[in-house]
């Protein structure tokens, strides 16, 4: 596929300030759903999403959790450093594993206030964990690097930094965290600690929507892609395709390939779930071509010339007999893919996701997904007084289904 030349305004839309929710509804399934299916708009609640749903539809998740990944330091002078993690980098760059670090860990990070902390100088806090003291020391490696440190060592990293920070809300929030955005800024069904961002389409389901879904012959399928800040990251490039696209590490198991090779209408909720589910398929191509086993998916890889181009399943055919062969139970890897027109879609007949930044990352994938219909979904959400971004209302995209 040839690298298209993207006019970014050709993506852009007028979103007032006030339409960017600050804070969610009191109930998660209370929030409006905008239903785009074969052309056609029409408005219901997410509480109804089932009523919308194709026949034998398989929803696809990410399970992954948000950490508290905002530090704040003090100085002596009453100065405020805020450190915001983005991913490990010592002892290990996994992230499960660097969740279990103890005594020190070195992060990537973005520092606010930068120019009020000197490289030599080292900036502590004490807190109360379980009611024991725990000492923790932040040093400056380089301008983006800070290594942690902490006392009593023992002390795993992911119970440190559960008390020692905050809930990393996106910059369009213009305001501080708050007690309810440590349930609120999760899913519920989050398992696997990583992410500095939600992967915010998932916030509207409750246990008794998955129940309700269930009973109706809904299937569930989950994976883990640990969602970066570069996900707010605007495109500043004049060339759209040389916009830097955030690694972000996968995770997903052999009986969840399993699941998605036999399921029938795939559906994936949040963006985040269909880069995963491209990302496998590009990787089972990278196999079938011969061209190695590293599961690390480039961003422009989807625009490359190859040989043999599978279809979805026999791409995760070739990614379950690589597992076997490995004796891998679990898959991990990273991704950077970047998904615009005119990319086709080759896991899922729909999405649910939330609405976006104008001329965004995001933005592009969703005029991938349902073409230049994207401008008029937008359109018609602002109409009828949808709430955008995080905390905002949803959306499910069904571009072409027949039940």
């Amino acid at each position: 596929m040839a690298l298209p030349e993207i006019n970014l305004r050709d993506y852009h839309y007028q979103l007032p300030e006030d339409r960017i929710a600050q804070h969610p509804l009191s109930k998660r399934d209370a929030s409006k759903l905008l239903v785009y299916s074969d052309r056609s708009i029409s408005h219901g609640r997410f509480s109804d999403i089932g009523n919308y749903l194709p026949k034998d539809s398989t929803l696809v998740f990410n399970d992954t959790r948000v950490i508290p990944a905002r530090l704040q330091f003090y100085k002596n002078t009453g100065a405020a450093i805020e450190i915001f993690l983005l991913h490990p980098l010592l002892p290990v760059s996994d992230l499960n594993t660097a969740m279990q670090a103890q005594g020190c860990s070195t992060w990537s990070c973005m520092i606010g206030n930068l120019k009020r902390w000197k490289m030599s100088q080292q900036l502590q806090m004490t807190l109360m964990v379980e009611g024991l003291e725990v000492s923790l020391t932040a040093s400056q490696i380089s301008n983006n690097q800070v290594k942690l440190s902490w006392d009593p060592a023992e002390l795993p990293f992911l119970e440190l930094i559960k008390n020692a920070g905050q809930v990393p809300l996106p910059p369009y929030m213009k305001r501080a965290a708050q007690p309810e955005d440590r349930k609120r800024y999760q899913t519920v069904y989050s398992r696997a600690h990583g992410a500095v961002a939600a992967p915010t389409a998932g916030l509207h389901f409750t246990d008794s929507i998955l129940k309700s879904l269930e009973s109706q012959g809904v299937t569930k399928e989950y994976l883990t892609l640990h969602v970066g800040a570069g996900t707010f990251q605007p495109i500043k490039t004049e060339s759209v395709t040389d916009h830097p696209m955030h690694g972000e590490q996968i995770s997903i198991t052999k009986k969840s390939i399993d699941h998605l090779m036999n399921a029938k209408n795939l559906i994936a909720v949040g963006t985040t779930s269909l880069r995963t589910l491209e990302s496998l398929y590009w990787y089972g191509v990278k196999l079938i071509n011969n061209l190695g086993n590293e599961f690390h998916i480039r961003k422009l890889a989807p625009y490359q010339q190859y040989h043999n181009l599978p279809d979805f399943s026999q791409s995760l055919e070739a990614v379950k007999v690589h597992m076997e062969t490995k004796k891998l139970e679990t898959l991990d890897g990273h991704t950077e893919i970047f998904i615009f027109p005119p990319y086709h879609i080759k896991s899922c007949v729909g999405l649910v996701t939330n609405f976006h930044l104008p001329a965004s990352s995001l933005i592009l994938l969703v005029a991938a997904f349902i073409g230049d219909d994207w401008y008029r979904v937008y359109h018609e959400a602002l109409k009828e007084g949808y709430r955008f971004l995080s905390y905002g209302d949803t959306s499910l995209l069904l571009p072409s289904i027949h039940n």
